[in-house]
């Protein structure tokens, strides 16, 4: 397709040209993308459905199974910086297929734990062999799109998040249902062993299907390359750093490791235990359990898109940060006070999920308004790393208050408590910067 281009300038469409390019970029990547997001957070949260079956099987208690899901995040942890600047120097394609086809093969090794020391090490494991996809990925995504396009894209992306467990949570409680006992597998061992293989097709898909960057994709018109390029060349940040040590001196990457850090905690708490929550208000059937559980999730795809495109449309990030926070507290609170009713429960579980869900695209706008090349890819990273601590926190320590109180409400109440801390931290970064 050939372009004319404004006032002879090269790469400078007429505005109403432009979105089709953009169109065609999403198009191409972010369906890709959402489906390796939504097997990788199925590989990193189907422990929550197999638990209750595991459990029993292994003669696990709750701790011993808070541990090992926690352990998870000690792992991403400490590879999620260096995975990051490795996607950057070798490019996206051969390091995000590495990432899911090692996640993918590990988990499906979990079928065969036996032990609380081999789940606590595949579980380590896991996790660090997952570490840099999300920062990788939203890294990436910076290559194509600039600031005020970002908030909607990335919530077209983290969709995969919510699909999850909106598609996978039956799925799941179907399969540990129908394959129980076949081949003398119990059925969570069926479950790590089947949803891993989509995870390593994906990660083979990887290698020949997506492009390092914009200059390499052969899907793009040289005109259509070269927009995309000038686009981003004068999508000038605000006091923007771009080096290594940048990334870690600058207390807004610590501001937003903690924020993201108590959104984890929500969003784990729910993720995890959702399930054991669902099933305690009275329902016994996997499958069923499956099935509610994907209702706060289909809701949330939808308040993701929703919070993300609105931001974008205002360029207005905090309170699109902060008011589905509140919403997300309101909800984990509520859901300690009706945990006779499933109906209710699930309600409640859904304002939990929507609000806390709804934040990220938005959120994770807001590296990228401050930082640039390498410290982008360190710092997106660090700010994960740092967060990934409210994942191991969130696992364990409601695995422990559950074995001590017999319920998980004080869990619940607390990580609320850390929600509403983050809308303090994110009132505190400056809107003239974030805001974009």
């Amino acid at each position: 397709m050939s372009y004319q281009y404004q006032d002879g300038a090269a790469g400078v469409l007429p505005a109403a040209a432009q979105p089709d390019i953009y169109r065609k970029v999403t198009w191409r990547l972010i369906p890709f993308f959402c489906a390796c997001y939504l097997a990788a957070y199925l590989d990193r949260i189907n422990v929550g459905l197999a638990k209750l079956q595991m459990l029993d099987d292994l003669h696990f208690s709750e701790t011993v199974y808070g541990l090992g899901a926690g352990l998870f995040f000690v792992g991403y942890i400490l590879f999620e910086v260096p995975s990051n600047l490795v996607l950057q120097k070798v490019g996206a394609r051969i390091w995000i297929a590495r990432i899911m086809v090692t996640w993918g093969l590990l988990s499906g090794a979990t079928m065969f734990v036996n032990t609380p020391t081999q789940f606590y090490v595949l579980r380590f494991l896991l996790g660090a062999a997952e570490a840099g996809f999300l920062p990788g990925v939203l890294l990436y995504l910076t290559y194509w799109f600039p600031t005020h396009k970002r908030s909607k894209i990335i919530a077209l992306f983290m969709m995969g998040l919510p699909l999850a467990s909106m598609i996978g949570s039956p799925i799941s409680g179907w399969i540990m249902t129908a394959f129980a006992g076949m081949h003398g597998w119990a059925g969570w061992q069926w479950l790590f062993f089947l949803e891993a293989i989509p995870s390593v097709l994906l990660g083979v898909m990887v290698f020949f299907y997506l492009p390092n960057g914009i200059k390499d994709a052969k899907w793009l018109e040289a005109d259509e390359k070269r927009i995309l390029q000038r686009n981003l060349e004068t999508d000038v940040l605000v006091e923007s750093s771009h080096s290594l040590k940048a990334a870690f001196t600058d207390k807004r990457v610590w501001m937003l490791g903690l924020i993201d850090m108590c959104l984890l905690m929500g969003t784990y708490s729910i993720g995890f235990w959702m399930p054991t929550i669902i099933r305690d208000s009275g329902v016994a059937s996997p499958l069923q359990i499956g099935l509610l559980t994907a209702i706060p999730h289909a809701v949330a795809v939808i308040a993701m898109l929703l919070n993300g495109a609105h931001s974008d449309k205002t360029r207005e990030r905090r309170w699109h940060i902060v008011i589905p926070i509140l919403a997300g507290a309101a909800g984990l609170v509520g859901s300690t006070f009706v945990t006779g009713s499933t109906s209710a429960t699930v309600l409640m579980l859904t304002l939990a999920n929507v609000g806390i869900v709804a934040t990220f695209p938005v959120f994770w706008c807001l590296p990228s308004t401050f930082l640039s090349g390498t410290a982008a890819a360190a710092g997106i990273a660090l700010a994960c790393s740092i967060a990934n601590l409210g994942g191991f926190a969130a696992t364990y320590l409601l695995g422990w208050l559950k074995d001590t109180f017999h319920s998980p409400s004080a869990g619940l109440i607390l990580f609320a408590g850390c929600l509403l801390v983050s809308c303090f931290l994110v009132l505190a970064m400056p809107a003239k910067v974030v805001n974009r």
